[in-house]
């Protein structure tokens, strides 16, 4: 079978993931969740000089929370805000809060690292202590995956993962999960030697988190590979992926940016309120 069939094949089994469609479908199972709850749950989320890219997360949240019964109450600090103040506040969240998130990035003069650990794992949303020991709850975009990889029969068991990124909202947890699943996990980062092109060429199954457009070429990626593309930016003022759009035409499956990884990370970070707050309210009915 000559090359050009076979690509022709592969184009035509191209497959878009709709993200809309399989985060619908989380949403009303969650939807289920918290009309079963005694109370309505409620998410606090803290930011601070929120990006562009932010600020279109934050009102989507918004807008799926209210849809499902779940409120969601914004905390914006101010740019001169210190780390004590900031985590008094978290600290204090904990007792009017399901579940609670630092939604990053945060200016550079706050020190993250001691900002993080004032969410008790008990209200941990983004489930930042993720360990690959517990499937209750899973960090949001590697929920997202294990969601499309279930709905789409996509085998990660042996597969050669790359992992693009080793930020602790995707590359981390994603790289985690993966290993966790049984497949071979690498990663990548801007520091890394490794030849990226080469390692895209001969994976399975592509997750980029990088923050950076069009990083992932049509020309690195072998048909039949499947992209998730879970990195986002800011381009002339337009939400973009890693990923250039034109992969579509050659690998087996794609997320894109817009409308892929996104819409299902946000259900299942909304599924995971959920969760943690009817384990809220077991754990208080067995005291």
């Amino acid at each position: 079978m000559g090359v050009g069939i076979i690509l022709e094949q592969c184009i035509l089994q191209a497959m878009i993931i709709d993200g809309r469609a399989v985060a619908q479908t989380v949403l009303q199972n969650t939807a289920a969740i918290v009309k079963a709850l005694p109370a309505a749950p409620v998410l606090t989320v803290f930011t601070c000089a929120p990006t562009f890219e932010t600020q279109k997360f934050l009102a989507l949240k918004r807008q799926k929370a209210e849809q499902i019964g779940i409120t969601v109450r914004v905390v914006e600090f101010s740019v001169e805000a210190t780390v004590p103040e900031i985590v008094m506040s978290i600290q204090a969240a904990h007792r009017t809060s399901s579940g609670i998130i630092v939604q990053l990035p945060f200016p550079p003069q706050v020190d993250i690292e001691e900002v993080l650990p004032a969410i008790l794992p008990s209200h941990d949303v983004d489930v930042l202590t993720y360990d690959g020991s517990t499937t209750t709850v899973l960090p949001p975009v590697a929920g997202a995956i294990a969601a499309i990889c279930q709905q789409e029969n996509i085998p990660v068991h042996g597969a050669n993962v790359l992992v693009i990124g080793q930020g602790r909202l995707v590359g981390v947890p994603v790289s985690i999960y993966m290993r966790q699943q049984g497949a071979r996990v690498t990663v990548v980062t801007k520091d890394s030697t490794d030849d990226m092109t080469a390692l895209a060429r001969t994976a399975d199954i592509i997750v980029s988190g990088a923050g950076v457009p069009g990083l992932v070429t049509a020309a690195m990626v072998s048909p039949g590979t499947v992209v998730f593309d879970a990195g986002t930016s800011e381009d002339n003022g337009t939400l973009v992926g890693d990923v250039d759009p034109f992969v579509a035409e050659k690998c087996h499956m794609f997320t894109p940016v817009p409308g892929g990884i996104g819409p299902i990370t946000v259900a299942i970070l909304l599924q995971n309120v959920a969760r943690l707050a009817q384990a809220q309210i077991e754990k208080t009915s067995h005291l």
